[in-house]
């Protein structure tokens, strides 16, 4: 994995996700290291993070690397009209790798092919969130002890919903069974449904939530991103269509785990916080973990 950019969840192999797992789990247990003593990775993010951004902060913080950036490019010479490629190619004259986020789907992409140092894309508009998906699979791994033959809910936004679209691609690798639970208006796009009648993986497809939930081993519930909308009409009609209750999760197997790549906003109660179900805080900590691995495979120190 050394020197490889991650743009997209499928740049890594099924054989290299396990691998990032497997080192997320040896930093868990030893998260304080000097082992990025020495290199500078740059945090390059044009649109708003919280979550991503100071794990990623963290994570290079905890193995004593040093962090450049910015979390507002309103502040950089961008907004006097410098383009992505200029800041890209700027950028990689200072740091050892660059982790950026940016509203445009495809700038990744395009950010990999004039860097002269690994990019890893964190969150590309409504396209992909691989490192999320990354720190996805090892909550599902921790909690399930398999990724394999798995019942997995995703529900809310799929249409615009980057770490779904991340999620699904990655774990397909792994014989699941999807169930895709939206309004009509924010229903999976049909290259990702083309993409799993090809392996030839199940899915449903529906707007009840409740109709399947008993066989739920995961439910990945999401956010309405009302800053992907342009017609705040269609926002207000959708924003509500999904708001999971502890009530809800009452006929559901002991083992299912409730996910959300945060923030959320109204999709789930708060009551359901102290459900044994509940595991989307402990997610977003597990973030750290995986960040530090895939940190440290790129730069080829691990």
């Amino acid at each position: 994995m050394k020197n490889k950019h991650l743009v997209s969840i499928t740049d890594f192999t099924r054989d290299e996700y396990l691998r990032i797992l497997e080192l997320a789990a040896d930093f868990e247990q030893n998260p304080r290291q000097d082992i990025l003593n020495g290199y500078v990775i740059a945090t390059l993010f044009f649109e708003p993070s919280t979550r991503t951004r100071l794990s990623f902060e963290t994570a290079i913080n905890g193995l004593r690397g040093r962090v450049i950036g910015f979390s507002d490019s309103g502040a950089t010479s961008a907004s006097k009209g410098e383009t992505l490629h200029d800041t890209i190619k700027m950028v990689s004259n200072y740091a050892d790798l660059i982790v950026m986020r940016h509203p445009m789907e495809g700038s990744a992409r395009l950010a990999s092919e004039v860097s002269s140092v690994p990019i890893v894309n964190a969150g590309d508009g409504a396209n992909q969130h691989p490192s999320q998906t990354l720190l996805d699979m090892y909550s599902i791994l921790k909690t399930q002890g398999t990724l394999e033959d798995l019942k997995i809910f995703m529900v809310g936004d799929l249409k615009y919903g980057r770490t779904v679209h991340s999620l699904l691609q990655a774990m397909s690798e792994f014989n699941t069974t999807f169930y895709f639970i939206s309004p009509d208006e924010l229903k999976l796009p049909s290259a990702y449904k083309l993409h799993l009648d090809k392996i030839g993986l199940n899915y449903y497809e529906g707007n009840d939530l409740t109709e399947f939930l008993s066989e739920a081993d995961i439910v990945y519930m999401t956010r309405v991103q009302q800053e992907r909308f342009t017609d705040p009409i269609e926002y207000e009609r959708v924003k509500n269509a999904y708001i999971l209750h502890k009530d809800m999760l009452e006929d559901t197997k002991e083992s299912m785990k409730v996910l959300h790549p945060l923030p959320r906003v109204n999709e789930i109660h708060p009551d359901v916080d102290d459900s044994p179900h509940a595991y989307y805080f402990d997610q977003a900590r597990n973030g750290v973990f995986v960040r530090m691995a895939i940190l440290t495979s790129i730069l080829g120190v691990k």
